[in-house]
């Protein structure tokens, strides 16, 4: 239980730089956009049916087309972002390279032609999937809380998904919560085999005691 709770303080630390660094190359690539007239966004922004475009789809999340975008989006990335890593830092990486992956080809194949597609909202959706569901999936009491209380709190912002706001990409917003459900189940924890156990010569095996089985159905509970 010791090693559990520091294992889970060190990833949650760990969650924390990880998106105060990204908060931070953001916010500094921003700057930058702004002072060139947002020509970054234009010229590494993701254009559909553009073969040469799709390696845009990983520098798209970190472009914003005003302060008002960047500010709206870098709050709940921040959030989503860190409640998507304080379990490792593995699967957060892998998680996210899905999402970029689903936002993007979602994009690309299906936004109108000669549209330009910047901003980190499709990340901000994937993690609002990846968290609701990767508790459920890994039946872990804690994440299930956690998504719970996600879902409840951010339940409002899947209107984004809908056709329903003029010059915001809900494409991107339907494919990055595509591509974070997509990674809660690519990257769920599977049951590890279990092997029997090794007989003794000295002492016959005795069965668990109520404590000890009270014990193994929290562990595998994630508490």
């Amino acid at each position: 239980m010791a090693s559990r709770m520091s294992r889970l303080l060190t990833d949650s630390r760990d969650a924390l730089f990880t998106m105060l660094g990204i908060q931070a190359v953001i916010w500094s690539v921003q700057v930058i956009n702004w002072l060139d007239d947002y020509g970054l966004s234009r010229e590494l922004g993701l254009r559909s049916e553009r073969i040469g475009d799709l390696p845009e789809m990983f520098t798209m999340p970190f472009l914003h087309f005003s302060w008002d975008h960047i500010e709206a989006n870098s709050w709940p990335l921040f959030v989503l972002g860190f409640l998507s890593a304080y379990r490792g830092m593995k699967k957060f990486l892998l998680a996210s390279l899905v999402i970029m992956v689903s936002g993007g080809l979602t994009v690309w194949l299906l936004e109108g032609p000669n549209t330009v597609t910047a901003g980190a909202s499709g990340m901000v959706f994937g993690y609002l999937g990846y968290v609701v569901l990767r508790g459920v999936l890994d039946r872990n009491v804690l994440d299930a809380v956690v998504g719970v209380v996600v879902a409840a709190v951010y339940s409002t912002v899947l209107v984004g998904v809908l056709p329903i706001t003029p010059g915001v990409s809900w494409l991107g917003h339907l494919g990055g919560l595509i591509g974070g459900l997509a990674a809660a189940y690519l990257l769920r924890n599977r049951p590890a085999e279990r092997q029997p156990p090794k007989p003794t010569a000295t002492k016959p095996a005795t069965p668990d005691s109520p404590g000890s089985a009270l014990l193994k159905q929290l562990d595998e509970l994630g508490l």
